[in-house]
């Protein structure tokens, strides 16, 4: 393949893809059809499918660009709040605010992917491989921190950060993301055998 092609081929994907962000998170998966996605996107049928030979491969591309996007916002926040590991812990629900606030935001996607897959296909694997990464991030920050439980404090903080990307979603609170971030400071406080957490005070 010539690097014309190589280029021209690289070109529709990403088309096909960023149509298919867009359309996936503001209608859901399931309302999205495939002849809509070729439409808005401007390729043709036999170029979409030499990409994508079913729906659930590309739903699983767009579940990657989300990872891509949704992770590096995390780590972002997370850095920008300090070096310390415990007031990363905190910071990183700063993208939490972030997420909440923008316009045509409509929740977790991995949250709303799963809501709409069965267990053990594709799509249902890439929202539990997602959820499994940000989970095993988190711990490692609890560990460097020196929580007493790291793998607890990572549970109840990311259960927290789907819980206020949920409550973003549903009721459109502004004070979700500035409780969630207080809640965490306090478990990440209570975790760290009682020292003052880093982020106390911000």
């Amino acid at each position: 393949m010539s690097t014309t092609t190589s280029t021209r081929a690289s070109a529709a994907r990403e088309r096909i893809v960023e149509t298919a962000f867009s359309l996936f998170y503001a209608r859901g998966i399931r309302a999205v059809g495939v002849d809509l996605i070729i439409a808005e996107s401007g390729v043709a049928k036999a170029t979409f499918y030499k990409h994508f030979p079913s729906k659930d491969d590309l739903v699983v591309a767009y579940l990657d660009r989300v990872d891509d996007v949704w992770t590096a916002q995390l780590k972002q926040a997370a850095t920008a709040a300090g070096d310390a590991p415990a007031v990363q812990l905190v910071g990183l629900f700063d993208a939490l605010g972030t997420a909440c606030r923008r316009d045509g935001y409509r929740g977790c996607a991995f949250i709303n992917a799963a809501a709409e897959s069965q267990p053990g296909t594709p799509v249902h694997d890439r929202t539990v491989a997602h959820k499994t990464a940000v989970l095993s991030w988190v711990s490692d920050l609890a560990t460097q921190a020196g929580a007493r439980d790291p793998g607890g404090l990572a549970r109840s903080l990311t259960l927290l950060l789907d819980g206020g990307l949920a409550s973003g979603s549903l009721d459109a609170s502004p004070e979700a993301p500035r409780v969630a971030r207080e809640c965490a400071d306090a478990l990440v406080s209570a975790a760290l055998a009682g020292r003052p957490s880093p982020a106390a005070g911000r």
